[in-house]
């Protein structure tokens, strides 16, 4: 019976979506007629605020229609609280937070921007996000699941372009055809590991099935990471709802048909997955997307519907697809790097963060994501100064929540209900990555440890009975145990159980957003874990240090964890608990994984 009915509803869903298609009048579909696709040119500023600081500029332009104002700004704990886990993914320390407090000048918050972005933490934090764009692991997936032994260099070379504050536009060139603008440079080879970091299946039977599904991977992924278009969709037939044609799916993939080589090359002394510069491969169009069926030759070119850049003859070298990808003039790949920049300092974005097609609503502030598109070249690409653009705004340092001092809260709430205006700053919880790093960071247990190959930490013995022989052979050296989640050994059919817990999405393909949820099994973790047990019995152990006094081990775990002094009622609760055992050691591990437990912990804000 289910074999009768797979036809029926594989040609329902073409008809469903054929319908759609013509109701959405594709046909009629041009660069003009959808906001993605339209030249980027650079807004006016609001002439309404022409002293404020620009992103503050385009927000309040309109909230004020509303009767709306920014909400004031956070106060100055909060702040670098925020600030802090928002650059370098790790809570502020107890000197620093009383350095800023006492920092009087007019610029300390400024000063304390421009610390973060220059510590190695920064990189090592916000390389994790481009990972989840690249499918990073280090692993190939499937069934076999078999190790990469050099796919970290990618991950130390991502890391280190961030810390170094790689200008945007090199960062994607390189990594995209860093093997053809520096030849001889292994680093540069290195970078174009985002090409090959997807799923592979090396034992396949048919190396031209296996070629087939690589090349259709990797040109489906640079379509989402670097225009917001599901190429994807096109590479069996016509997309059904973007006006993106099968043979422009092949066209884009013959920039990287000569160049892929499915063996691993040694460069620089070391063998490193790579694309190189190959045998000249014709590209065919696929019939039904079927490696069997090759059809028309087709030569490499870009999406007509997204080639907002001034037309000009091309090869078909990844160099010109690099360029191309990376112009200014590009709208769709510019407007994209804008929408994630937002996204990664709010928690929410313009538009889709992956998906600027025509089933995709319009963006909320089109005028703010365009001048951030084409402020980045003004700023010679760097990213750094785009991050401090945005945190230097009163938008970002604004309120989460009502302190008392805001008699427009209320209409605040009412007016702009789901904070699709940012008349407020929002609430977030720490990804999975972060909640491990803050637990090692406020128990004064992490490593400092930096770079090579990922290292495997202990896991519980529920999941390790039923693994594969040396599928997880643990680290030797428990050092490494304790270092940066983004250290951690990356495997496909394996995430880590805090992270998996956390949402950290599959390694099977990119990710633009990470989900949220809220389950039990995260509680749980919390209370119950091996990992988070003994980072509560580290802090306790130091809190008790010398001859301190309860009441000054007690303030001592709330400073680290909270980054704040106990209430009086809290300090009355956390003395009965410290002193209700014979064990007063015991008492105070249990009063850290309390506040391990802690919203106030848990999110920002």
């Amino acid at each position: 019976m289910m074999s009768l009915q797979q036809p029926w509803r594989r040609l329902c869903r073409t008809a469903c979506f054929s319908l759609l298609s013509f109701l959405l009048g594709q046909s009629a579909l041009t660069a003009t007629s959808h906001w993605s696709w339209r030249p980027l040119i650079r807004p006016a500023l609001p002439t309404s605020f022409p002293d404020d600081h620009p992103v503050d500029a385009f927000i309040l332009d309109q909230l004020r229609p509303l009767g709306l104002a920014l909400a004031p700004e956070a106060d100055r704990l909060t702040l670098i609280r925020r600030l802090t886990f928002n650059l370098t993914g790790l809570p502020p320390k107890p000197r620093e937070i009383d350095a800023f407090l006492k920092d009087v000048s007019s610029n300390a918050y400024e000063k304390l921007v421009d610390r973060l972005l220059a510590s190695t933490q920064y990189g090592e934090h916000w390389a994790q996000y481009w990972l989840d764009l690249a499918r990073f692991a280090e692993t190939d997936g499937f069934e076999h699941d078999k190790v990469r032994p050099n796919a970290w260099r990618y991950r130390d070379w991502v890391i280190k372009a961030l810390n170094t504050d790689l200008p945007y536009n090199r960062f994607v060139r390189l990594q995209i055809a860093g093997d053809q603008v520096h030849p001889d440079d292994p680093e540069a080879a290195t970078a174009t590991g985002f090409l090959l970091a997807g799923q592979d299946m090396p034992d396949i039977n048919l190396l031209a099935e296996r070629r087939h599904m690589l090349l259709n991977e990797m040109t489906a992924t640079v379509g989402s990471v670097f225009l917001g278009l599901t190429l994807g969709c096109a590479q069996c037939h016509d997309h059904k709802s973007d006006p993106v044609s099968q043979r422009e799916f092949y066209r884009m993939r013959a920039f990287f048909e000569s160049d892929l080589q499915l063996e691993e090359v040694k460069l620089g002394g070391i063998n490193v997955r790579t694309m190189r510069n190959g045998k000249v491969s014709a590209t065919h169009i696929m019939t039904r997307g079927d490696f069997r069926r090759p059809g028309d030759k087709v030569q490499a070119g870009f999406p007509k519907i997204v080639n907002t850049v001034k037309s000009r003859p091309i090869k078909g070298t990844r160099t010109e697809l690099a360029v191309w990808l990376t112009h200014p003039e590009n709208a769709p790949a510019m407007r994209l790097f804008a929408n994630r920049l937002w996204l990664r300092h709010f928690g929410r974005t313009f538009a889709s963060p992956g998906d600027f097609g025509t089933l995709r609503e319009p963006p909320t502030h089109p005028d703010l994501l365009d001048w951030l598109a084409t402020e980045l070249p003004r700023r010679k690409w760097s990213l750094k100064a785009m991050h401090k653009l945005i945190v230097t705004s009163a938008t970002w340092r604004q309120a989460s929540r009502d302190c008392g001092n805001d008699p427009a809260w209320e209409k605040r709430l009412k007016a702009d209900q789901s904070n699709r205006l940012w008349s407020r700053q929002d609430r977030r919880r720490l990804i999975g990555e972060m909640l491990r790093d803050a637990l090692l960071s406020c128990s004064d247990s992490l490593s400092q440890r930096k770079g090579g190959p990922g290292v495997r930490p202990q896991l519980p013995k529920e999941i390790t009975v039923t693994l594969l022989r040396n599928q997880w052979q643990v680290s030797k050296d428990e050092v490494d145990h304790r270092r940066r989640s983004i250290y951690l050994f990356a495997r496909r059919n394996l995430r880590y159980p805090l992270f998996d817990l956390f949402d950290r999405p599959a390694l099977a393909e990119t990710s633009a957003l990470r989900s949220v949820s809220t389950t039990a099994p995260q509680s749980l973790a919390l209370l119950n874990s091996s990992f988070v047990v003994q980072r509560a019995k580290e802090l306790a152990r130091r809190a008790a240090d010398g001859n301190a006094t309860p009441v000054e081990s007690i303030r001592f775990c709330y400073r680290r964890v909270l980054g704040r002094l106990p209430r009086q009622e809290e300090m009355a609760g956390a003395l009965q608990l410290v002193d209700r055992d014979d064990n007063p050691g015991q008492g105070l591990a249990d009063l850290v994984l309390a506040l391990f437990n802690f919203n106030e912990f848990i999110y920002i804000d």
